[in-house]
């Protein structure tokens, strides 16, 4: 679907250059809901504006569905980002303008005759749940409201790709899940293929089939995102991870566990194995006592992701074997103090 290939981006500001994006190559395939995490400055949101050639790559290609867009002159261009679907941090709402005019205006640049600029205006009205608010200013629209007019205005043309530059960084916890959510069944119903970019790691755990990591201008590392949740190689990776499961806090607790009198462990569970009663069964199989010192478990898209924290004693030997148990159901298992 959309292939990036050794793309470079540099700039240059104050007589030097700046290399923005430093040969990223990814794979993004139809339908899935594609996630690049990474700081302020790794080169994400430049990256992002290369998928429909808002910024021009130094170097390397982007190819949509087989076609090289650095290749197409402008007026072929043109069209084909009609087919590419924006929405951004700020809602670039035109305010003069009522909801329903603001989602017709992509189709009344292309040209579509007033009739079907309404019909389509209702339809994507609907789509994300504005009813009775057509004729409303964005003035008048709660932040959550104006990033779904900016959704439906963005799927005016019917897009094969909607690209989400920071969609949910302006708004509160409840509104972001709630237009996650309005992604989330766009992605379902349309099979419109995602791509999103954010600093946030509860975006990806919640919607994300893949993710990307950046950190100054490189993918640094990719994959599924229950792999990446559960075996993290980067340390930037790990950092991301800890956003969601506060092994930072966890960490910082420790000085108040008696850590003398045992060993401090944490368990990370995911899919299935999140449901069973795996510490009850580690009690009857192991002479080992377990007290457990913190939990929780996170919904990721279409899976659980959990973290225990485990105070385990007993002899040495035991605790090892108990621990090797643990690996061997698919747990992921760190010693935190020993």
């Amino acid at each position: 679907m959309i292939d990036i290939q050794n793309v470079v981006k540099r700039f240059k500001s104050n007589k030097q250059e700046i290399t923005a994006v430093d040969h990223v190559s990814l794979s993004i395939k139809k339908g899935e809901i594609f996630g690049v995490i990474g700081y302020s400055g790794a080169g994400k949101s430049t990256l992002i504006r290369m998928i429909n050639l808002l910024e021009t790559p130094t170097e390397g290609k982007v190819i949509l569905d087989g076609t090289d867009l650095s290749a197409l002159s402008t007026k072929a261009l043109r069209q084909k980002r009609q087919k590419i679907g924006m929405i951004f941090q700020h809602f670039n709402l035109l305010w003069s303008r009522t909801v329903k005019e603001n989602i017709m205006f992509p189709l009344e640049i292309a040209g579509v005759p007033k009739a079907k600029r309404e019909q389509r205006a209702q339809e994507l009205i609907r789509l994300v749940e504005l009813d009775g608010k057509e004729d409303q200013y964005p003035s008048q629209l709660s932040g959550g409201q104006k990033q779904r007019v900016g959704i439906a205005r963005a799927l005016a043309n019917d897009p094969h790709v909607l690209l989400c530059d920071e969609a949910t960084s302006a708004l509160d916890p409840k509104t972001t899940d709630s237009i996650l959510d309005l992604l989330k069944e766009i992605n379902r119903r349309l099979g419109l293929t995602i791509v999103l970019i954010t600093h946030e790691m509860h975006v990806i755990r919640k919607i994300c089939d893949r993710v990307a990591v950046m950190e100054g201008g490189r993918v640094v590392e990719v994959g599924d995102v229950t792999d990446i949740f559960q075996r993290p190689q980067q340390e930037i990776t790990k950092r991301f991870v800890q956003q969601v499961t506060k092994s930072d806090e966890i960490l910082s607790a420790a000085a108040d566990w008696q850590v003398d009198q045992g060993w401090v462990v944490e368990c990370r569970f995911m899919g299935e194995v999140a449901g069973k009663p795996v510490i009850s069964q580690l009690i009857r199989q192991f002479d080992i006592e377990v007290n457990i010192l913190q939990g929780k478990i996170s919904r990721l898209k279409d899976s659980s992701y959990g973290t225990l924290v485990i105070q385990v004693t007993g002899e040495e030997a035991e605790i090892k074997r108990a621990i090797g148990h643990l690996k061997s159901l698919g747990v992921g298992v760190e010693v935190l103090a020993s």
